[in-house]
């Protein structure tokens, strides 16, 4: 039941009210149903909606991507202990010959590629920071292949913020969520 449903909307009481909303990134599709009319409403009513990182600015993606990268020029196989390098290659290879199995029919009829989606995913993963590549490796399930193409749910907030003309930003650089991530050490990640 909608009245039922609870979320992370947070509401600042002032004149006109503010509010708080903890998101989520996945599909927007696997969680919408489940977001609360209030929720919903308090979007629609806002004039201006501030983002963790502006999915839409092009610089943001080049800087989540740039980031990434290990320094240097090195290569993952360089800081992983071999064994684990050959597993990680091994599976990334499993996960390209199952790829054009877990895609649907619809996504195939949009002209999405097997080798496409994989290389929009994993390419350059020999390149990538070993805690990125076990992030890209989270996300390298059949459920999320299947819903590749549909935004998650900030993204989907973002496209609709400025489809209806409201004024968007962020509240974050690329920098403060890319440092923390980069700053692990090898054990934690």
């Amino acid at each position: 039941q909608q009245g039922e449903l609870n979320s992370f909307l947070w509401t600042i009481r002032r004149n006109p009210p503010a509010y708080l909303f903890g998101t989520i990134h996945v599909p927007y599709t696997r969680v919408w149903d489940f977001i609360p009319d209030n929720s919903k409403a308090a979007f629609h009513a806002s004039s201006s909606v501030y983002f963790e990182l502006d999915l839409t600015d092009p610089y943001t993606i080049s800087g989540l991507a740039s980031c990434q990268m290990l320094p240097h020029g090195e290569n993952l196989q360089d800081v992983l202990p071999r064994e684990l390098y050959r597993r990680l290659k091994r599976h990334l290879d499993y996960i390209k010959l199952m790829l054009p199995h877990w895609m649907t029919p619809d996504q195939r009829g949009k002209g999405l590629y097997a080798d496409y989606l994989f290389n929009a995913i994993a390419g350059n993963w020999e390149r990538k920071r070993p805690v990125w590549v076990m992030l890209m490796v989270n996300s390298l399930t059949e459920t999320d292949i299947r819903s590749r193409g549909v935004p998650v749910l900030d993204l989907y907030l973002a496209q609709e913020a400025e489809r209806m003309k409201k004024t968007t930003g962020a509240v974050e650089r690329v920098e403060e969520q890319c440092h923390p991530l980069n700053g692990l050490n090898f054990s934690q990640v």
